[in-house]
């Protein structure tokens, strides 16, 4: 079996005023997002490093070769203003990149990082409203995300895998959505459901062609987390799901149909829907109360590639 040995560090909190915008990004039907102006850029970073001249400090304690982690955390910080791009995944690889050829006894660098959300804020601006060039709001809503792996291989550095990712979608919608069908035995206590509120927590991740586009370094090739943001939501507005997982399958089928880009899609989601204390209300024609739901909680995990998408026109 492979030995796993790796260190690093987590938590790197990164946060740069001014850097590229991003621009020229492809819109699409689902989605007003054409860019980002990159005022603040921000991220939390991860990183772990590895290489086979680390084995003496785990056996012997010899840390001749060790980069303390304090160190790594300032490489990440320095470089923060050296990148010139404009994506997260961008960054993370240039970033693994300088770590190998910096230190010629790393071989390899995994490095992910969950982007810092700041919203416009709009104020009074000649008679009307516009965003603040100076202040955002910090924001608690999903994030954008990434992950990178950088191998050394002989004398060449080599981009192994990427993943770009938007965690911790949060979406509720009070009607137009189903539960019924399902396999009835001496365990079934849930009632089937033909018209039922749908709390979804959701975590999608894709993967390109061409890592290229990931990079940003092609003129309409990037896909921005809002545009896989309201897609998700466009979807599940449009449709009467008769479960999560044929509406994260529909999700599926629209980023991978908006973006040829993409070789796969993935989906992590939770049934967060909220129980149902009063069923009607005499003043309301549609009102009704709930609560949360009590634990536990179901989830599903899915992926999709182009060749769901050949399939399903096969079907047509």
């Amino acid at each position: 079996m492979k030995r796993t040995m790796s260190y690093g560090k987590a938590d790197v909190w990164v946060y740069r005023t001014y850097a590229k915008p991003l621009t020229e990004v492809r819109t699409i039907p689902e989605s007003t997002f054409s860019g980002r102006k990159n005022i603040l850029f921000g991220m939390n970073v991860k990183v772990a490093v590895e290489g086979e001249g680390f084995f003496p400090s785990f056996k012997d304690g010899d840390n001749k070769l060790v980069v303390a982690t304090d160190s790594m955390k300032n490489f990440i910080l320095k470089h923060a203003g050296d990148y010139q791009g404009a994506t997260q995944e961008g960054f993370l690889e240039f970033v693994a990149r300088r770590f190998l050829e910096t230190y010629s006894h790393m071989t390899g660098v995994s490095i992910s990082g969950e982007q810092i959300s700041f919203e416009d804020l709009p104020v009074p601006t000649n008679g009307t409203f516009e965003p603040s060039p100076l202040v955002f709001r910090y924001s608690l809503n999903e994030q954008a995300g990434a992950s990178v792996e950088v191998k050394r291989n002989k004398n060449e550095t080599i981009t192994t895998d990427q993943v770009s990712s938007l965690k911790g979608l949060k979406l509720i919608k009070v009607k137009g959505s189903s539960f019924y069908g399902y396999v009835k035995d001496e365990y079934t206590t849930l009632p089937e459901s033909f018209d039922r509120p749908l709390f979804i927590f959701l975590n999608i991740d894709w993967r390109y062609n061409d890592l290229e586009d990931a990079r940003g370094n092609t003129s309409d090739g990037y896909v921005a987390a809002e545009q896989v943001r309201d897609i998700a939501y466009t979807v599940f507005h449009e449709a009467n799901s008769p479960s999560i997982q044929n509406l994260i399958y529909r999700i599926g089928t629209r980023i991978l149909e908006r973006f040829p880009q993409l070789a796969e899609v993935r989906f992590e989601s939770n049934n967060r829907t909220w129980e149902t204390i009063l069923d009607e209300i005499p003043t309301s024609q549609d009102g009704k109360v709930f609560t949360e739901p009590r634990p536990p909680y179901g989830f599903q995990c899915f992926s999709m590639t182009r060749d769901d998408l050949d399939s399903k026109e096969e079907s047509k």
